[in-house]
Formats: C-alpha cells, sequence, structure tokens
C-alpha cells in the first residue's frame, strides 16, 4: 500500500480518466484535491505506479475528518487485488461506523465477503443509476425566458437550513456541515422567487457529481429542474469536471429527467453504497 502525495495525485487522475465512467466518482475526489479544494481524505493506492485498485479514505491526520460520517470510495480494475487491499487492517478501520459509496455492484459478494471474515454486519443502503453526459454537445437544453434567465442564481450559506431540511439525508448536524462545504467550495444552482429565496436548487459535491435536487411543492411543473441540470452542467464543463450523477433505482422520475436531457449510463453497470457496522 502507498499513501500518494501531491504530483502522484495529478498522475493517478489521469489514469482514471480513461476508464470512464466505472471510476467517475474517486476521479471526480481527485480533481477537486488537484484543484486546491478543501478535503479530509487521503488517498491510497495498492501499487505505484502501476496501480490496480485506488481508495479514498478518511485522512487519520485531518481533525475536520471527524466532523463528518466516514466514508470510502474506491475504484478497481482487479478483483482479487481489491479484495486483498479490502482485508489488509492498514488499508480500511474496520472497527468503526463507515460507508462504501459509488461502488460497482458486481463487487458486492467480496465487500460481504470480507466484512463476514471480520465479524463486521453490513447492508445495502443505496442501488444507484450512473448518468453522466458524455461531452457537452450532448446536452439537450430547454428553452429560457428572460424572467426567469434573471432568476438563476447561486446559493449561499443563509441557505443552509432550506436545503438541510429538504434533503432526504438531511435533519442532523453532520448533514449540515457537508451542505455548508458544499455550498462554500463547489458549484451550486438556484432559482429564486420574487423576494430572492430559493425555491428550486440543485448543488455539486465534492467528488463533482450533482445532486440534492429539490424545488419546492408549490413551485413544480415549470420545468426549473431541467434547467438547473443544465447550468450547473455548463459550470462544471467551464471547470472541467466530467458532468455526471447518480440517481436512485426508484426514481423514475429524476431518471426521465436527466435522460431526456441527454445524459445516458452504461446499462451493465450499477453503483452500490453499503454501510458497515452500522448499530453499533
Amino acid at each position: 500500500m502507498k499513501v500518494l502525495n501531491n504530483d502522484e495525485l495529478q498522475i493517478a487522475e489521469g489514469v482514471l480518466l480513461k476508464h470512464f465512467p466505472e471510476s467517475l466518482k474517486v476521479y471526480g475526489f481527485l480533481h477537486s484535491m488537484n484543484k486546491n479544494k478543501p478535503s479530509i481524505l487521503e488517498v491510497v493506492v495498492d501499487n505505484w505506479p502501476d496501480f490496480k485498485v485506488i481508495i479514498c479514505r478518511p485522512d487519520p491526520k485531518n481533525k475536520r475528518a471527524l466532523e463528518f460520517k466516514k466514508k470510502v470510495s474506491y475504484y478497481s480494475m482487479d478483483e482479487q487485488v481489491l479484495r486483498k487491499m479490502l482485508a489488509d487492517e492498514n488499508v480500511i478501520d474496520w472497527h468503526t461506523y463507515f460507508l462504501i459509496g459509488g461502488f460497482d455492484l458486481s463487487h458486492a459478494p467480496i465487500l460481504k465477503e470480507v466484512s463476514a471474515k471480520k465479524n463486521v454486519n453490513s447492508r445495502c443502503c443505496s442501488l444507484d443509476h450512473l448518468m453522466y453526459l458524455p461531452d457537452i454537445s450532448c446536452l439537450v437544453a430547454p428553452e429560457v425566458d428572460s424572467d426567469l434567465e434573471s432568476r438563476i442564481s447561486s446559493l449561499d450559506l443563509s441557505h443552509t437550513e432550506l436545503v438541510n431540511k429538504h434533503w432526504k439525508f438531511g435533519g442532523n448536524q453532520k448533514s449540515i456541515m457537508k451542505i455548508k462545504n458544499h455550498i462554500s467550495n463547489f458549484s451550486s444552482c438556484c432559482i429564486t422567487d420574487d423576494h430572492g429565496q430559493p425555491v428550486s436548487w440543485i448543488l455539486e459535491y465534492d467528488y463533482g457529481a450533482i445532486g440534492m435536487l429539490f424545488t419546492l411543492p408549490e413551485h413544480r411543473g415549470k420545468g426549473y429542474a431541467k434547467v438547473l441540470i443544465c447550468s450547473m452542467a455548463r459550470r462544471l464543463h467551464v471547470d472541467r469536471y466530467p458532468v455526471y450523477c447518480f440517481i436512485e433505482e426508484d426514481n423514475a422520475l429524476s431518471y426521465r429527467i436527466f435522460k431526456s436531457l441527454g445524459f445516458t449510463e452504461d446499462p451493465s453497470y450499477r453503483a452500490g453504497w453499503f454501510e458497515f457496522n452500522f448499530g453499533g
């Protein structure tokens, strides 16, 4: 195992670029780190420079890591190497709660096998489509009149409680910290009402994906979601981020919206989220 330094993170980003869409989440983390965005992660590989597995994990030297839910992300090109890395006590701390998010669902048996050998409980939290925009030219953007255009803005920290209230995974102190981090350091878009208050919004996660899309019930049916997705896609393209998102399998409405805007997916690929050591 090797912990990557700043120069090596730049090289690893270039390698992951060749493995889209499966590598998108880990690539997004590295891209943000290489653009000097705030991060609580460190990145480890099985071998350097010819790595087969790359893992983003909480940096034990970063005190801020305690403020957020403990999360791990990885990209693997070799299942045997992945199994060995996951089993290594120096790679992942299996003694506390953590979540592995956005992994290739075909790796679920490996995760269950390793966790069972360590007497750690596990459960699936979410199964998602990974939707991505191959190129900005693929974006099928709706027409926007001048009035609506004038009401497209960015979120600020005063909107944290509003986003937290309506986010599916919000409602607690750690989610507030997460939203504040996203608003302060990453892109966001919102549409405001006549009083300048957000009625629809979308944010960029720290791994570059777009999400937390929400429109207040009384403002739905006006096409706001499509307008915001396209606005964010253009912003991310300017910042040289890939444009992608994860959509839960039971969220048919969001799937149809992103599909209609030109987003696509690899039909053979599904992303999973697993929790470990929960309830203890």
